[in-house]
């Protein structure tokens, strides 16, 4: 027998200088060939493929506790140089199979979880005779049993066969004391190693044959059996005695169980070691942890520090200033009381010329440039209009009894405090809103969100502007209460007579109303009502659509100030719009009252506004999708897929209140826009449109996953999307195939066309589709069948750009062909029943 390959120790040699940079220790190598099948029809589909030579090297490489095991595939270069040419690693063997279609049966498969397309065949390799197959596999399975502590499925071999062979073909090992080395010891292998997935007996046949021919010595009679039993038990407890003896005559075996103990003792020494060494890393962390924490510490208390020192000096400065700035009280007295007496003149001067001088020491010669660019600035809190209001209650009375006796005289008198009071209220509404703004301190981000003319890598601005949604806010909740409290205020002076005026003390003594001592209620005017009469609703009804008249002429013109701060918010982010609108609308269904009727008025036009602005900013962002319709061939995901998907992130942490509508308006008009533009794009070059269909309606989905999950509107796209993307699929699979297959499928449609006007048994003898040209076209189109499939695959994945799309299309498209081919087959045994064509195998 010649020598086999595995003992070639110049071949182990120049593998182990192949894989020398990987720090590996080639434990066995040996020469095989190297063929491939597709689809699993190894010998069948593949027999077009020539054998290459290869070589198989198994490898080691201790790391740590542990050792790991690969296996390479070396090839010959041009030189007769061995070089690396795949890597697998064995801990990610999962089946052994050996090829039935092999009568030698020198042929196995090596299957791994790991590859990345399953739906190509792994390659096959052919040993030189069953010896080398045998040596083989037994080392790969030694291997996954002692360093992984599992084994492959092994399928097409007897491992009892196997086991045998291992047990006549290793040599047998002397049990000797000494130091055993590291790593699997390929040249012995036990029997019970070799039996790897034999279930064990419980009594064998050899033993049961051997308690047979002890029952057979002794002839035993009825009544016996206790006798024979108690002889037993003596031979038994002889046998364990003579064992015991051995064992203790045995030295060199105590001495290796010793041996053995000891290095038990080592490694769970070893293992304490380990976590001890685990423990100190974790302290370690804590220890760094708690030096973090200190350092901060110490940074805060030195900023502190820092701080009170500041603020001593800014006392210190601020003293002087104010030293500079204070009048010594004599001149005080004689600048606002004194009087103009012949006496007092003198002194009225020099507090005069005091004045002077000091007003000159604070211009910018003699006083800083800082000091000079300084500018008061308070806390923004809401108007107070306590006094005016305590100083109006003096002429509430008056007011009374003036409408008693001529309603109409009140008219002038609610017109002017109307204008007067307006522009009260404008300038505050107006200085308060230009305060707002200048201390909102935000990022503006970009309007553009869809446009792909900027480049694929254009990112959204991720700036927090909640400030500005705040400032919003804070101006609605401060003016908004003020202007009802206004309104209301206004309707109970000037002696208006609505139902919403009813005092909160209820009614009392009929009709009259009773008011409530409330010392808190800046708005109370402690009227009676010293009309014992009832109004008429007619009268009701008038002063009611007075009153709103004349809010107008109190509130007109603020208005401007609420539209100037929702003007500002949209330049910094419209995305506010959003929550703005929530806001909004969460204070008109606060406002019931009539007295506020001017001001539910002015919350509709904000909303309106609001509204206005967002909407142009959709239309803005859907003229911005529509221009990727004018640029040059779009290929792969358009770039507003993807941004869509950050786009409606955003607006739903800006959804507060009942904006929901708002936002689901704004997805609707997005989405319809996009498809359409998606279409439109699609059609310019209808060779590519369905792939072009499919990958942005699968990306769409996968942006638009979760939140889809949670948004309804956003729910009923994805499903429109994903009916989209398998219709385009299904265009596109069936192009594929019929661009392989065109002959072949070409002839099945005529035969169904003429189904629908001549009986099946006149279809052989139509023109073209006699039994001879059935015989033609399936010869032609199935003879290469092997490359027609691969060149599918082929095309497939050139015009793929996304390429984890493609193992589910190539699923797609085996199934779509496999399907096609057995209607086909149908169709071919009810036409041509004589005639057979090669079946399909799924």
């Amino acid at each position: 027998m010649a020598k086999s390959s595995a003992d070639d120790e110049d071949l182990r040699r120049a593998c182990q200088a192949a894989i020398e940079d990987t720090k590996q220790d080639v434990v066995m190598s040996i020469r095989v060939a190297k063929s491939r099948g597709i689809w699993s029809k190894a010998g069948k589909l593949g027999r077009g493929h020539m054998a290459k030579p290869r070589v198989l090297a198994i490898s080691t490489k201790a790391k740590g506790q542990q050792t790991k095991a690969f296996l390479h595939v070396l090839k010959y270069s041009s030189g007769g140089v061995l070089e690396p040419a795949k890597l697998y690693k064995l801990k990610h063997l999962s089946k052994v199979e050996v090829a039935t279609n092999d009568p030698s049966g020198c042929t196995f498969v090596l299957g791994f979880d790991n590859l990345r397309s399953q739906s190509v065949a792994p390659p096959q390799w052919t040993m030189r005779n069953i010896d080398d197959r045998n040596r083989t596999l037994l080392c790969i399975l030694n291997i996954c049993k002692d360093m992984l502590g599992r084994l492959p499925k092994v399928v097409g071999i007897d491992v009892v066969e196997m086991a045998l062979w291992a047990k006549e073909n290793t040599p047998a090992v002397t049990k000797q004391q000494g130091t055993l080395q590291d790593g699997p010891v390929m040249a012995a292998v036990a029997e019970d190693d070799m039996k790897v997935t034999v279930e064990r007996e419980l009594v064998s046949q050899a033993e049961e044959e051997d308690m047979e021919a002890l029952l057979g010595t002794y002839v035993m009679g009825i009544g016996e059996a206790e006798a024979f039993s108690e002889r037993l038990k003596r031979e038994l407890q002889a046998l364990e005695a003579a064992n015991v003896h051995a064992i203790l005559e045995n030295e060199p075996l105590i001495n290796e169980v010793t041996s053995e103990m000891g290095i038990t003792g080592l490694e769970a020494a070893t293992n304490c070691v380990d976590d001890m060494d685990e423990w100190l890393s974790i302290f370690n962390v804590k220890l760094r942890h708690m030096r973090e924490d200190i350092e901060s510490i110490e940074t805060r208390n030195n900023k502190l520090e820092m701080q009170s020192v500041n603020n001593k000096s800014l006392i210190e400065e601020l003293d002087k200033l104010l030293e500079r700035l204070r009048i010594p009280s004599e001149y005080a007295a004689c600048l606002t009381g004194g009087s103009f007496d012949e006496a007092r003149m003198l002194q009225n001067i020099e507090a005069c010329e005091w004045l002077a001088n000091a007003l000159q020491n604070l211009e910018v010669p003699k006083l800083d440039r800082s000091y000079a660019n300084m500018r008061a600035r308070g806390q923004l809190k809401r108007p107070d209009h306590a006094d005016l209001r305590y100083k109006c209650r003096t002429y509430a009375r008056l007011l009374q009894h003036l409408k008693s006796l001529d309603k109409n005289c009140l008219g002038p008198l609610r017109k002017a405090y109307c204008s007067s009071l307006n522009l009260l209220l404008r300038r505050e509404a107006r200085e308060f809103a230009n305060e707002l703004r200048a201390s909102t301190k935000a990022s503006r981000n970009p309007t553009v969100w869809l446009d792909g003319s900027t480049g694929s890598n254009q990112s959204a601005s991720s700036a927090d502007t909640s400030t500005v949604s705040e400032a919003y806010a804070k101006m609605l909740t401060i003016f908004i209460p003020l202007l009802v409290d206004e309104s209301s205020f206004f309707a109970h002076f000037m002696c208006f007579e609505v139902p919403a005026l009813v005092p909160p003390g209820g009614l009392a003594n009929g009709n009259k109303t009773v008011p409530i001592d409330d010392d808190n209620d800046d708005d109370d005017l402690g009227i009676m009502d010293i009309d014992d009469n009832d109004k008429a609703g007619s009268q009701k009804n008038a002063d009611l659509q007075a009153l709103n008249e004349s809010l107008h002429d109190l509130l007109d013109g603020i208005q401007e100030d609420f539209y100037a701060v929702v003007d500002w918010a949209y330049k910094i982010d419209p995305l506010r719009c959003i929550s703005m609108h929530g806001i909004t609308e969460r204070y008109i269904s606060g406002q019931k009252a009539d007295a506020a009727g001017f001001v539910r008025l002015l919350l509709d036009d904000l909303e309106n506004r609001i509204s206005t602005q967002f909407s142009r900013f959709v239309d803005e962002a859907c003229h911005q999708i529509e221009r990727n319709e004018r640029n040059v061939r779009q290929v792969g995901v358009l770039s507003y897929i993807p941004r869509f998907a950050t786009l409606a992130t955003r607006m739903e942490q800006y959804i507060q209140g009942q904006s929901r509508d708002l936002v689901d308006q704004a997805y609707s008009k997005f989405v319809t826009v996009m498809f359409v533009t998606l279409d439109k794009i699609a059609q310019a070059d209808p060779k590519y449109a369905d792939i072009l269909l499919l990958e942005n309606y699968a990306a769409f989905q996968n942006s638009l996953y979760d939140l889809a999950n949670v948004v309804p509107t956003l729910a009923k796209f994805y499903h429109q999307a994903s009916e989209s993307y398998e219709q385009a699929c299904t265009r596109f699979i069936s192009t594929i195939i019929y661009y392989q297959f065109e002959r072949l499928f070409q002839f099945a449609r005529r035969i169904e066309d003429l189904m629908y006007t001549i009986t099946p048994e006149e279809i052989p003898f139509q023109l073209g589709l006699s039994k001879m040209d059935l015989r033609k076209v399936v010869k032609s189109s199935l003879s290469g069948v092997d490359k027609s499939i691969s060149a599918m695959y082929k095309r497939l994945q050139k015009n793929l750009t996304s390429e984890e799309l493609l193992p589910s299309l190539w699923d797609k498209c085996k199934k779509e062909f496999l399907d096609k081919y057995d209607s086909f087959a149908q169709l071919v045994a009810k036409i041509y029943p004589t005639e057979t064509i090669p079946l399909s195998q799924k």
